[in-house]
């Protein structure tokens, strides 16, 4: 199966680019599409981390404000899983290893990669990489975030089974800690294991 672009133009550029697209691609019943209009969001490559500590069995969860959840009823401000853009030029586990810290004061001594997907492929080429990160959570607390960047990130030192109980409750509701946190809850005790 093949596809082609025949126009792309730039329909907006701030932290995130918005571009309109016309295309073609090929049929599964065979043939081409007619030509269609797609925007675009690009987003780029994001990374995700789920600090762990194996000995006390907590992990590090973050709250901040979201304005995407501006509207809901509940408010903007989520529970989430430690996240930043990656820039050219490092690696996918550089990126981890900083966010962590940046975001949380997370000192990360091992990461075990969990899950890579797109999280909106109809509209955005947003790829999220999820680890896991090895930490001690013994001091791990406070208010966090780059000025710069206009971030005031609350830390959750919580139990595994208080995070679980979040996630069942709904009052985790974003995808990448979604993810994250079933994905732990799977394989906790080998990494418990593994880890301790």
């Amino acid at each position: 199966m093949k596809w082609s672009i025949i126009k792309k133009k730039a329909l907006y550029t701030g932290f995130f680019k918005l571009s309109g697209i016309r295309l073609q691609h090929d049929l599964f019943a065979g043939g081409q599409s007619k030509v269609l209009t797609r925007e675009l969001l690009d987003k780029g490559q994001a990374i995700a981390v789920l600090p762990y500590d194996p000995v006390t069995d907590e992990v590090v969860l973050i709250e901040q404000f979201r304005i995407g959840a501006g509207e809901d009823e509940s408010g903007p401000w989520m529970i989430e899983i430690i996240a930043g853009y990656q820039e050219p030029g490092e690696t996918a586990e550089e990126v981890a290893t900083r966010e962590a810290y940046e975001e949380a004061g997370c000192e990360v001594t091992e990461l075990l990669s969990m899950v890579k997907y797109y999280s909106s492929p109809g509209g955005s080429n947003e790829q999220i990489q999820i680890f896991l990160a090895r930490t001690e959570s013994s001091g791990i607390e406070g208010i966090h975030g780059l000025d710069e960047e206009g971030e005031d990130i609350k830390v959750h030192v919580i139990k595994s089974e208080q995070a679980f109980d979040w996630l069942n409750s709904g009052r985790i509701d974003s995808a990448a800690p979604i993810i994250a946190l079933q994905w732990f809850q799977t394989n906790r005790e080998k990494i418990r294991k593994q880890w301790h």
